[in-house]
């Protein structure tokens, strides 16, 4: 399913797919206590390191979505199927996602 990746430490948001379970996040995200939040009204999700507020990650960088809190290291945006509780493809388009993430 599509995706995007959030990659701080370069700056860069890209297009991924992933096959949308819990394994696939911790082994994007690098750490195994996966969080999220609810991005907007579609479904979309940012996953992230739950940990990441109090964890020490040197050279991971840091960036804000919106007015979330600022997330250390890589970030996930993908969608979710409310019916069926799980992943879908990601609703917010690469460009409209760019210019609501600001890195820190």
């Amino acid at each position: 399913m599509k995706a995007f990746q959030i990659n701080p430490a370069t700056k860069e948001i890209s297009e991924i797919e992933i096959n949308g379970d819990n394994a696939a996040l911790v082994s994007l995200i690098g750490q195994p206590d996966v969080g999220f939040d609810e991005i907007d009204d579609n479904g979309d999700r940012l996953y992230f390191d739950e940990a990441c507020f109090i964890r020490e990650q040197p050279g991971a960088g840091r960036f804000k979505l919106d007015s979330l809190p600022p997330v250390a290291g890589i970030g996930v945006v993908a969608g979710h199927n409310a019916a069926k509780d799980a992943m879908a493809d990601v609703c917010v388009s690469l460009e409209a996602l760019r210019n609501r993430v600001q890195f820190l």
